[in-house]
């Protein structure tokens, strides 16, 4: 099921509203293709909200986005009070390369027989 004609601009808000009054829009930085909101409550440890256009839109689209955007929301409101800033989506962390030490005689895995 798709999701009617709607801007992604109003789907940002949509997502927003589940903090009530809190969050207010702000000017992104320039070049930012996203939509900024800072949040102001004494109660939330969340300050600052970005959300890409670009992953706006294609929620917009998806089969499953009704869905998508429900969990959105909730995601919101549960980061709201851990997490000093909230992104969608979430920028990905580089994977280190951990090389644990090799043991002794362990060059064959299986005894011989």
């Amino acid at each position: 099921m798709r999701i009617r004609k709607e801007s992604a601009e109003r789907l940002a808000a949509t997502i927003v509203a589940v903090l009530k009054s809190a969050a207010q829009p702000v000017e992104c930085d320039k070049g930012s293709d996203a939509f900024c909101y800072t949040v102001r409550s004494r109660s939330l440890k969340l300050r600052s909200i970005v959300l890409s256009r670009a992953a706006l839109q294609r929620l917009l689209t998806a089969t499953n986005g009704v869905v998508k955007i429900e969990y959105l929301k909730r995601d919101l409101l549960r980061a709201a009070m851990h997490r000093v800033e909230y992104r969608y989506p979430r920028r990905r962390r580089k994977a280190s390369i951990v090389r644990q030490p090799a043991i002794e005689g362990s060059e064959s895995a299986s005894p011989a027989r």
